[in-house]
Order: C-alpha cells, then structure tokens, then sequence
C-alpha cells in the first residue's frame, strides 16, 4: 500500500528531495522569483543546489607606516565579546559587582534554523523559521516527493507584495498568507495530490494565526511555466476570484 506523507522543507535533507520542475529550464531549487521583485528568476541555475561558499575573510585595515608595527589587536575591556553571554570584563568593577551564574534561570533557547554554508535556496526557504516557521512543503509517495509548495508570510515574498499593491480592492487587514508555488510531478497529476498539499498548508497557515491565504495564478501560458497553477484549480480547493484580473487574478480563501 503507498504511503502518502507530507513534509516540511526545513533541512538540507529534505530539501534535496524537492523534485524537479516538469519544464526542465525551471527549477523550484534556484527559484528566487517571488522573494526578489526586480531581478528574479525561476530559471534552472546548477550553481545554486551546491554549498553556498563562506564569505571572504574582511581585509585587514591598511598599515600607517607613522605608527609601530602591531601583531596583535588592542584589547578593549569595555568592547562585548564573543565567547561570553555576559557583559565584558570591567577592571574598575568592584569584586561583588561581577554578575554570578544563577542556576534558576531559563537556558537561553535555541532557534531553529537550516544551517550555514547550504544551497542559496535552502537559505531563503529558512530565512523565517525560527519565528514563522517553514516556507515549503513536500507531498511524499513513498518517500519520493510528487508536488512541491511554497508560502508564507507577504513580507517574505517583495514581488508578491508589489503585484497585490495594483489592486486596492483588497483588504488592507489582516494581511493575508500567500502561496507562490504548487507543482507536481507530470507523472503524479491528476490524481489531488497539488489539492491534498493545499489543504495541508491552508490548515497549517490557520495554526499559524492566519486569517486568510491568497495566491497569484497567471493565465494565457502555459500550465508548466506558471508556479501558481490556474484560477480554475484553486477553485477546487475552496478558494474564490478576488480579483478577476484578464492576466494576473488574485484568489483568496478565508481559514476559518
């Protein structure tokens, strides 16, 4: 019997299962077209499913010839440190000023996040996470992923925002949620799995505080080259045309 499970993207592992669009000149893995506005795009780009390189160590100021040669930095007792959670050492402090550990204070939490050094993509699907929570799902058979979603809050999202700005008929509050992607594979359509994601995500959104979730679907183009399906499907997944737009409409469900 298959086994349907629905996943978080949260990880490198998970993302590495995200499946491959149906046209193969796009790829939801070096997609940056809704979270940058201006120079955005959803075009397959190899470079971006490698490790993110560590950035270039910062240049050391130029020398001043005038001054003596230093090997060592200036020690600045008053500057913050790193190695510590408590205040810098201050050597005009009396003894009994120096804070004491208190064993009944809370641990300092750890937020969650998906690491440093992974693919571009994998960064900006957990820019969110420790205060939103994931911005993509995965709809597993049998551990192999057939549809993919992305969403989240509309201040993730710049050309999302810019596109809802042309329609002032829209509610100004509360904001609503948005997805940006759904897809399946070509070999799992037809079969409610892009439904049975949706459904998952408008259900989570609602947890989340939600109070509604819009999309931004395109039509005349075709099926493969639009990450936001058609009107007509999110219809079937109890969304309605907010904005019957002759190109870009805007549909919209309220989470009860």
């Amino acid at each position: 019997m298959t086994q349907v499970r629905i996943v978080d993207v949260t990880d490198d592992a998970s993302f590495r299962l995200i499946p491959p669009c149906a046209d193969p000149g796009f790829d939801h893995r070096s997609c940056d077209y809704w979270e940058d506005a201006d120079r955005g795009s959803k075009a397959a780009r190899a470079s971006w499913l490698e490790a993110t390189p560590p950035p270039p160590p910062t240049a050391p100021a130029a020398d001043n010839p005038f001054t003596p040669h230093r090997s060592e930095p200036d020690f600045n007792p008053f500057a913050p440190t790193s190695r510590s959670s408590g205040p810098a050492f201050n050597p005009f402090a009396d003894e009994e000023d120096v804070p004491v550990d208190n064993p009944f204070a809370p641990t300092p939490r750890l937020r969650p996040t998906v690491g440093e050094g992974g693919p571009r993509k994998l960064g900006l699907l957990g820019r969110g996470l420790a205060v939103f929570g994931s911005y993509a799902k995965l709809l597993l058979l049998d551990d192999v992923a057939v549809a993919y979603a992305q969403f989240g809050p509309l201040s993730a999202f710049p050309r999302a925002q810019r596109l809802r700005d042309l329609y002032p008929q829209l509610p100004d509050a509360p904001l609503p949620a948005v997805v940006t992607c759904i897809a399946t594979t070509p070999e799992a359509r037809g079969r409610g799995h892009a439904a049975a994601l949706v459904q998952d995500v408008c259900a989570d959104l609602a947890r989340r505080g939600f109070a509604a979730v819009e999309a931004y679907p395109e039509r005349r183009t075709r099926p493969d080259a639009t990450s936001a399906a058609t009107p007509e499907f999110w219809a079937t997944v109890g969304f309605n045309i907010a904005v019957d737009d002759e190109r870009f409409p805007v549909v919209r469900r309220e989470l009860r």
